[in-house]
């Protein structure tokens, strides 16, 4: 089987950043698939409360300076860079002065959601495809992890399918029991648009909260992925309605985890 280029998108990765099982699904994962001989890139937001000091983060000036439209607004884009200890992993970092230097993740320090989130994810999702375009580095699988995420497999089917560098790219996405309750503002459809994007495409986003995202994430994925944790209701829900015309599937965090996935990639890109 031919060397994979495997591209991890995801909200956090341990050590850098730890709140969910997403950081450790990050940390554990792309390293096996390392090992198993597979090229990897992972992207993760830079919020602010990761120690760029201690973390030997440093800014890759010829990744930097592009604008991301988030709807009428176009924002600088800067990349950090800084390497996993003891991995041969590198983790490029999107970053943004107005969206990740605030000290917090996902809420500020009275435990109210950030308004913007839904701009910062937009941010990250299209900031992730014009660095991978930038790097020149042609992904044969991008895999997307958690809601911030959920927008990454709809641009790959629409704005950046006739690019070269994506062509061929398949994406999954997984599913993470981080659910909230915010609604997002209404326009979230016109600041999540790109070229080749219409109202249509973007219908499941109109509900503008974690379901939206998800169920983005869902439609546009050629391969879906819930983790094994315990879901609520809502979302049990959205797995049976999606069911119907697309598999879902569970990989189990344990001994086979890195066996399953290198089998379910090489599936996905033959």
């Amino acid at each position: 089987m031919s060397k994979l280029k495997i591209l991890y998108a995801a909200t956090e990765i341990d050590p850098f950043l730890q709140t969910t099982k997403v950081a450790e699904f990050l940390r554990r994962l792309p390293q096996g698939m390392q090992e198993m001989g597979m090229e990897i890139r992972i992207f993760v937001p830079r919020f602010g409360i990761i120690n760029e000091r201690k973390n030997r983060l440093h800014e890759v000036v010829r990744l930097s300076g592009i604008n991301i439209a988030v709807g009428e607004d176009e924002k600088p884009l800067i990349i950090k860079v800084a390497s996993i200890p003891n991995a041969k992993l590198q983790v490029y970092f999107i970053d943004n002065e107005d969206y990740f230097h605030r000290k917090s993740v996902l809420v500020d320090k009275n435990d109210k959601f950030h308004s913007d989130n839904d701009e910062r994810a937009i941010f990250f999702c299209k900031g992730v495809l014009e660095t991978v375009k930038k790097l020149g580095w042609a992904p044969d699988i991008v895999h997307c992890n958690d809601w911030m995420t959920g927008l990454i497999p709809m641009y790959l089917k629409t704005t950046y399918k006739k690019d070269p560098i994506f062509k061929d790219a398949k994406s999954v996405f997984t599913i993470y029991s981080n659910e909230f309750d915010f609604k997002f503002d209404a326009d979230i459809v016109e600041k999540a648009k790109m070229l080749d994007i219409d109202d249509d495409m973007l219908a499941s986003l109109k509900t503008a909260d974690f379901g939206g995202f998800i169920k983005m994430g869902m439609e546009y994925a050629d391969m879906v992925v819930k983790s094994d944790e315990d879901f609520s209701e809502n979302m049990e829900a959205l797995f049976t309605e999606y069911s119907t015309n697309k598999q879902i599937e569970q990989v189990a965090a344990d001994d086979d985890l890195l066996t399953s996935y290198y089998a379910l990639y090489n599936e996905l890109a033959n």
